[in-house]
């Protein structure tokens, strides 16, 4: 007799497992590590090290402790994939304990302690992200400038020493190393404008900083184009659907070209949301993982365009700059309830959640008797 199995999320539609799918995902967030390596310098790569060894080692300890399959787990790739994001959410020169403390939370507490790949409530690197964030806010938005605007040139020996001691071999600090060729501390495109508001100053007068080339942040918007080719890829691939990212990313701009025909002077353009930050490769590489999204096609439309509104409105009203993790987690939370009203109903028979809305054949007849 055949027994039944029923595996847990993330299920695919196709012949692939999930260590194949989690590879192409890796393989197609190369170009758009490339780029952001080139433009802002080898400290890209050195958090991704230390994120991916600290996610394997963490994932493979919590499963023996567990008595689990550690080969079967560590082969699906999931945990590296995890590092990925959130080494690539990170400041370059950010201290060596900050990627490992938030890569340790992402895989012990968000996916471990929920049961494992499948049974994570929030995404495992946004959550980290968030709670690096909250705790350790000057690290985190310690960006340093593109390495077209830096003054110190950094190396390899230099990018190490730095993030394991704070300092440069020659002594410089990260500070020093935030200021431009202009002697202005670096800020990224999104959280320079948001001062510059916060100042009394006028989009167009923020705009005019030698970090923008036409609107566009300098080093920013080629990461983004990168990791929209891979993207792109993905979806060809048909590793990921269309829903997530098309939704989040039409949303976003929607809720952001009202805003700047409202009032132009104080809210930016759909473009400049789109090009200087994280909306791209959040809609590609990270609200659609298969395991926190929503699973019907219906849903996944939902899912992104909610995240692609809250996304808007947290740049333009909330504390943080870029809200790529805040929008996630906190669309995690209602993946339920989207799924819930989107399922589709099962054939002949009326959807569930419709048939509770409409009164029944007696019921109107006896509405009608009276």
């Amino acid at each position: 007799m055949t027994k039944l199995q029923v595996a847990s999320s993330p299920h695919h539609h196709n012949q692939r497992d999930t260590g194949a799918v989690m590879r192409l995902v890796v393989y197609a967030a190369i170009p758009g590590i490339a780029v952001q390596t080139y433009m802002f310098g080898y400290g890209v790569l050195v958090q991704l090290a230390l994120a991916v060894v600290t996610a394997v080692v963490t994932e493979v300890v919590i499963l023996e402790i567990r008595k689990k399959n550690t080969e079967r787990a560590v082969k699906d790739y999931s945990a590296l994939l995890c590092g990925l994001l959130l080494a690539i959410s990170i400041p370059p020169l950010a201290p060596w304990w900050i990627i490992v403390i938030g890569t340790f939370f992402s895989i012990a507490i968000v996916k471990q302690l929920y049961g494992g790949l499948g049974f994570n409530l929030f995404n495992p690197a946004m959550a980290g992200y968030v709670m690096l964030l909250i705790s350790f806010p000057v690290q985190m938005t310690a960006w340093l400038p593109p390495v077209s605007l830096t003054i110190q040139n950094v190396g390899i020996w230099d990018t190490i020493h730095t993030i394991f001691t704070g300092y440069t071999a020659t002594g410089f600090s990260i500070a020093q190393l935030q200021a431009t060729v202009d002697g202005a501390t670096m800020a990224t495109p999104l959280d320079h404008i948001k001062t510059a508001l916060s100042e009394g100053y006028i989009i167009s007068e923020g705009l005019n900083n030698k970090i923008f080339n036409a609107s566009m942040g300098v080093g920013w918007a080629p990461v983004s184009f990168a990791y929209l080719i891979g993207g792109l890829v993905l979806i060809k691939a048909k590793v990921i659907n269309w829903h997530i990212p098309a939704s989040m990313i039409i949303a976003a701009m929607a809720v952001s070209a009202v805003l700047s025909i409202y009032d132009m002077s104080t809210h930016a353009s759909p473009w400049f949301h789109l090009v200087n930050g994280s909306l791209i490769v959040g809609a590609f590489f990270i609200a659609t993982d298969p395991v926190s999204a929503s699973t019907t096609n219906r849903g996944r439309i939902v899912f992104g365009a909610l995240i692609g509104f809250w996304i808007i409105v947290i740049r333009t009203w909330g504390g943080y700059p870029d809200a790529i993790a805040f929008a996630v987690v906190l669309m995690n939370l209602a993946v339920p309830l989207i799924d819930y009203y989107t399922k589709p109903g099962t054939y002949g028979h009326q959807n569930k959640v419709r048939n509770m809305a409409k009164p029944s054949p007696a019921k109107k007849s006896q509405q009608g008797d009276k």
